[in-house]
């Protein structure tokens, strides 16, 4: 197995492609094709987490953060980041991160703080937008079945909770090949009249290689017909944040000291409280604060995340309780979620969970 073998799986549980804009995720260091000896996964990467994975024979770290975030000019190891990248080219260890591909997975980042905290009824709090697309096709009538199959069989016509969902119509086709064609129907120079089915499926946009690939190799025409739109449906399974509810109501105390508890923290920072029973929850695992309003929109009675400023707390507006759990705190699970996800797919490799602490925030 080599890296990329782990990336492909990686890619398959959270695809690059619903990372945010600004991120920066994927193999920020190392060789994609280098012989995989272990994996080491963990939040932050930092020196010490490149010295644990030397001393487990891992050379891939799987990172939630990227270690990269700005552009690099120099490398000479005069800050945190610079050694690290030193330290993993000189030791051959290859540095990948997820980052916000996994936040806006539905099994990811804020799907883990709701299974810590017990809630159920979940769902995504801010969709991701333009992440639906729809092929169309024109095929003949005997081979739509075919062609269809194997579009489901790549991933296309998922909605939801359905599988094989297509759109089909009939009609008849027209085409003239010239002189350079070879078609399969017909013959060239000849206007032909074929009996066809015009196939629609969406498919998400991750797959669109993968689709067109698909389409391509099943199609028996020269020349294949297609087209392919973005919609602005909204996809109820990738996005920011999650909803999610207590299986039963609390008062506002006894929840804050649950999220302690169930949160592995010491302090919370905290909105008004409102003498109401806290029953829906919304949750965003790192700084949230542009989620503040979703959340209210939503009917949430409590909004939890990380990184408020002063002048966020008065958003609340008295309508919501807003709960800075800290950053850390607030994604310190996301590392078991990859770690499980590892264990399944590869069994023959070391699959390792750092043990390296490594929140910078300090509390006295």
């Amino acid at each position: 197995m080599i890296i990329q073998d782990v990336i492909n799986h990686l890619e398959e549980f959270a695809p690059l492609a619903y990372a945010e804009d600004f991120d920066n995720v994927g193999l920020l260091v190392g060789n994609k094709s280098a012989k995989l000896t272990g994996i080491l996964v963990t939040l932050d990467t930092l020196e010490a987490v490149v010295d644990e994975a030397i001393e487990e024979h891992c050379n891939l770290i799987v990172s939630f953060h990227p270690i990269i975030f700005k552009g690099l000019k120099k490398i000479t190891g005069k800050t945190y980041v610079e050694r690290v990248v030193l330290k993993a080219i000189k030791h051959d260890i290859a540095i990948y991160a997820i980052h916000t591909a996994l936040d806006n997975s539905f099994q990811g980042v804020n799907n883990a703080i709701c299974n810590q905290l017990e809630l159920i009824n979940k769902q995504i709090l801010i969709p991701q937008q333009q992440t639906i697309k729809k092929l169309t096709t024109f095929v003949p009538k005997d081979e739509a079945e075919q062609l269809r199959t194997a579009l489901f069989t790549a991933g296309a016509g998922s909605i939801g909770n359905y599988s094989d969902c297509s759109f089909n119509v009939e009609g008849i086709g027209t085409f003239n090949g010239n002189e350079l064609s070879s078609p399969t129907k017909g013959e060239k120079g000849n206007i032909h009249h074929e009996e066809e089915t015009q196939i629609s499926v969406t498919f998400a946009k991750h797959l669109e290689a993968k689709i067109l690939k698909t389409l391509f190799k099943t199609h028996s025409y020269e020349e294949v017909a297609y087209e392919i739109t973005t919609l602005e449906n909204k996809n109820q399974h990738i996005g920011i944040g999650m909803l999610g509810e207590l299986k039963q109501s609390m008062d506002e105390m006894a929840f804050l000291n649950y999220l302690k508890a169930k949160m592995n923290t010491t302090h919370i920072r905290h909105s008004a409280l409102l003498g109401k029973p806290i029953k829906k929850i919304a949750v965003l695992g790192g700084s949230g604060s542009f989620a503040i309003e979703a959340a209210k929109i939503h009917g949430a009675q409590v909004f939890i995340t990380a990184d408020l400023k002063y002048h966020d707390f008065f958003t609340a507006e008295n309508d919501i309780i807003l709960a800075d759990i800290g950053h850390f705190e607030s994604e310190q699970f996301t590392k078991n979620i990859l770690v499980a996800f590892l264990i399944k797919k590869i069994t023959n490799f070391a699959v390792v969970l750092s043990k390296t602490h490594t929140n910078p925030v300090k509390y006295f």
